[in-house]
């Protein structure tokens, strides 16, 4: 299943299941084929996602790595929260500013 991020103020974001559904899940919401966040909802919706992403900044690197990389190259080798959500922060602020709803189907 995709998750497919709608706004009258923004273009499409798709996301995978796993991520759309993480997204959705730090906003407070249900997850599942269809949502939405009220453009009332938005501001809180981006403190959570933003509290999210300095959560995972916080956080060591991960002490299983056997191999030579240092830290610093091994964060760089993953996808981060922080790069997930940026996208879909700009659409919430983008929404907010417009008074726009953003909707998520599959």
């Amino acid at each position: 299943m995709l998750y497919k991020f709608k706004s009258r103020a923004a273009a499409d974001l798709i996301m995978l299941e796993p991520q759309g559904r993480q997204v959705v899940t730090i906003m407070g919401k249900t997850p599942g084929a269809s949502g939405i966040v009220t453009a009332a909802q938005i501001p809180a919706a981006i403190a959570a996602l933003e509290a999210a992403v300095a959560a995972e900044d916080a956080l060591p690197a991960s002490p299983d790595a056997e191999d030579e990389e240092t830290p610093e190259q091994e964060r760089q080798d993953t996808v981060r929260l922080r790069q997930r959500v940026a996208p879909f922060i700009d659409m919430l602020r983008r929404s907010a500013a417009e008074g726009a709803d953003v909707v998520w189907g599959a």
